[in-house]
């Protein structure tokens, strides 16, 4: 006997394995971009936040319910829509819970979810959960044929394919993936200028830039401050590509003797604030900050971060800006506005799409929603309908129910009924069949009747809808208002910080008040502190108070001497106040007989006029007077019998010069009239016959002449005795002008 057995069927395929490959992976690629990383426009949502806010749904666990554990939801996740691991599953809902990742948290969790500090949530057997008001506003709908629902992944149960979304998530909330051959980041938002705008784009069509000045940028959950451009904030919303520079937001905490601190309150979004504090207390371990001198941490529920400067004199904006370079304090959150168009095509979109497609949705669930009531109203109006047939006739369908072998197709004849009229009638309670009733069902009838009317207007008029949703959108604005606790604006918009050149040395010199004293003899010293009286100075045998000038140790110093030459000193580099000083010729080569004329702290730009006594002289900037060694640099050329005679700072504001000689001739000319030179004999600025120039005063033509008049000042107004052109003569000046010629 012989046993034959079938030969086996072999399927094989014959194919290049690179374009196997090849699909397989384009396969996987679709997958992942679709199922996985990149969120839907309509809902803001992946699948997995969609099926994890459907589940709680299923569950009711609406805010009003008593929590449950998140091991229950993960359970009916992982069991129910999305066959993954129940880690990811976990992780995805403790972020949804997070009021620091989540601007408008979608899970109201329960226990310990995690931390600013990057402290993981406790084990899903811990905590508990349920949804948020805001969930709730996705969710509103899903029961009224809002959207579409397909089979599970075994064909079990269904789950929808999009969520009815009256809540802007997608740019409220943010979302972040990354998938094959693309990545989505978009930051949050905040939710009144997202509806504000939307509110526009129902009126007018408005540009990227009208909406832009509306959604002024991301409004981050922790807070900070937004220091990007406002050209490329509104380039980044235009192109859907582009980054928000973030900075934390800090002040100054005054201490005692002068001493301070830096608090920070507010840090950059998706940064962890112990990783941050890590990086601080290296950076002062390996001194590449030597400014700062310690940082801790004293957060309670809010963040307080406490920054030590090594010393007072250290200027808290430098030591912030250096900290901005070198940590987490300031950082870029890019923008990549690239979703999924209608849950189907991934492509980057600009604000306007985005805010249009979410509208557009809304659009499509009002007339799903509108129509499922619709269907409802007209069932209703139908079985409506069969009751008040059977109140007309009442005996004779109780006869019928009664005696009839076929009561249902003997209604349904008699009464000209439809199947669902007579099967209601049929159920129809005894005890309902009185006057009372019969009056509430046309009431009844009534109501719905106009509400039929209504539905079958909205649904036929697309006018009818864009109102409805302008309505929501206003209801949706005003629950998440800026005067609310949830919906005000927590990221400040700053303006873009300019460029600082940080020189870390010269922040950590002292910088201290100092009192310059220079004697009539040459002798200087310098005393801490302003304020002092001059009455306590002493000087040497034969000498007496010359200049005194209050400044800082920073500060650069102009000494004008009667030989034309500026030298400049440190603040720093000048003799104690103990004792007499030091003599100016050991620290400048100031030559024998030439007289100290002046004293000017150094300020970057200041306008100087510089006269000599035959009445020359032009105005210089400061820059150009700034010496490079103890020899000095002449800027105002004199000769023989002529010295330089005068160095005035000039205001902004002043426009005229008033001019003196000992002559007793007062001249007011225009400013204007005077050349700005940077070395050189200048102009004639008064004429004289036989005088020398005496004093020079900047002024303001409208505040008038001012001068000393006995023991206090006086003002002239009408000048006009006294105005003329540079170069001439002048006239006799005011009754009441001192007698030395000295404004």
């Amino acid at each position: 006997m012989s046993q034959t057995t079938d030969p086996i069927e072999h399927n094989i395929i014959d194919q290049r394995f690179s374009d196997l490959l090849s699909d397989r992976y384009l396969s996987y690629a679709l997958s992942t971009i679709m199922s996985r990383s990149l969120p839907d426009v309509r809902d803001g949502l992946k699948p997995v936040h969609r099926r994890l806010m459907y589940a709680m749904y299923q569950l009711k666990l609406n805010p009003q319910q008593q929590p449950k554990k998140s091991a229950r939801v993960v359970g009916d996740v992982i069991g129910k829509y999305h066959p993954h691991g129940d880690t990811a599953v976990y992780d995805a809902m403790v972020r949804m819970a997070q009021d620091f990742a989540q601007r408008y948290p979608l899970v109201d969790g329960q226990g310990n979810f995690g931390n600013v500090d990057g402290d993981n949530a406790a084990a899903m057997r811990y905590t508990e959960a349920r949804l948020t008001d805001v969930a709730l506003l996705l969710l509103d709908g899903i029961e009224e044929d809002a959207v579409d629902f397909r089979p599970t992944y075994d064909g079990s149960e269904s789950e929808p394919i999009v969520l009815p979304g009256g809540f802007p998530n997608l740019l409220a909330n943010g979302a972040s993936g990354i998938a094959v051959g693309m990545a989505t980041n978009i930051p949050p938002h905040n939710v009144a200028e997202l509806c504000e705008a939307m509110e526009v784009m129902l009126d007018r069509d408005p540009s990227i830039e009208d909406l832009c000045a509306i959604v002024k940028g991301p409004d981050f959950p922790t807070g900070g401050t937004l220091v990007e451009g406002r050209d490329a904030i509104i380039n980044a919303y235009k192109t859907g590509r582009g980054s928000f520079r973030m900075r934390a937001k800090w002040h100054k905490e005054e201490l005692k003797q002068g001493q301070y601190q830096i608090i920070v309150t507010e840090i950059p979004y998706q940064v962890q604030k112990s990783r941050l504090i890590e990086k601080i207390a290296d950076l002062i371990t390996s001194k590449k900050i030597p400014m700062l001198d310690d940082v801790m941490d004293e957060s309670a529920e809010d963040i307080r971060i406490v920054l030590t400067p090594k010393n007072r004199n250290v200027e808290p904006e430098l030591l912030m800006e250096a900290l901005f370079r070198h940590s987490d304090l300031e950082g870029r959150f890019s923008l990549n506005m690239n979703v999924l168009d209608n849950g189907l095509v991934p492509r980057v979109m600009n604000l306007k799409e985005v805010l249009q497609s979410w509208l557009n949705h809304q659009q499509e669930v009002l007339v799903r929603r509108s129509r499922h009531r619709l269907g409802k109203v007209l069932h209703r109006l139908e079985i409506l309908d069969g009751y008040l047939i059977v109140y007309m006739n009442i005996d004779e369908v109780i006869r019928i129910i009664r005696f009839e072998d076929e009561p249902k197709e003997k209604l349904m004849a008699t009464f000209n009924l439809t199947e669902t009229q007579a099967e209601a009638v049929l159920n129809l309670r005894l005890r309902r069949l009185h006057k009372l009733e019969e009056m509430e069902i046309r009431g009844e009838h009534d109501k719905l009747s106009e509400e039929r009317d209504q539905l079958e207007k909205l649904i036929g008029s697309e006018a009818r809808q864009w109102t409805r949703i302008k309505k929501q959108i206003a209801a949706l604005k005003k629950q998440f208002g800026q005067d609310t606790a949830l919906g005000a604006r927590r990221t400040v918009i700053g303006d873009a910080p300019a460029a600082i050149d940080i020189d870390l040395d010269a922040a950590m010199i002292e910088k201290e008040p100092i009192t310059i004293i220079c004697s009539a003899k040459g002798w200087i010293k310098a005393m801490k502190g302003h304020g002092h009286d001059p009455k306590g100075f002493s000087y040497k045998d034969g000498d007496k108070q010359g200049v005194i000038l209050e400044a800082q140790t920073t500060d650069k110093i102009l000494l004008f001497a009667s030989n034309g030459r500026f030298y400049t000193l440190g603040g720093d580099k000048l003799p104690s106040g103990r004792g007499f000083g030091e003599p100016l010729s050991l620290m400048i080569d100031l030559p024998q007989g030439v007289d100290l004329i002046s004293l000017q702290v150094y300020e970057e730009g200041q306008k100087m006029l510089v006269a000599s006594t035959d009445g020359r002289g032009f105005i210089a900037n400061s820059d150009d007077l700034l010496a490079q060694t103890k020899n000095g640099k002449q800027v105002l050329n004199v000769s023989g019998n002529v010295t330089a005679k005068i160095c005035l700072p000039l205001a902004d504001e002043d426009d005229h010069i008033a001019i003196i000689g000992t002559n007793r001739k007062l001249l007011i000319f225009d400013r204007a009239e005077l050349p700005e030179m940077s070395r050189g004999k200048g102009v004639i600025l008064q004429k004289y016959k036989d005088g020398k120039l005496s004093d020079v005063k900047g002024m303001t033509r409208e505040k008038g002449l001012e001068f000393r008049y006995g023991s206090g000042t006086t003002v002239v107004d009408d000048l006009m005795a006294w105005l003329g052109k540079r170069a001439s003569t002048g006239r006799m000046p005011p009754n009441g002008f001192p007698k030395n010629n000295k404004f």
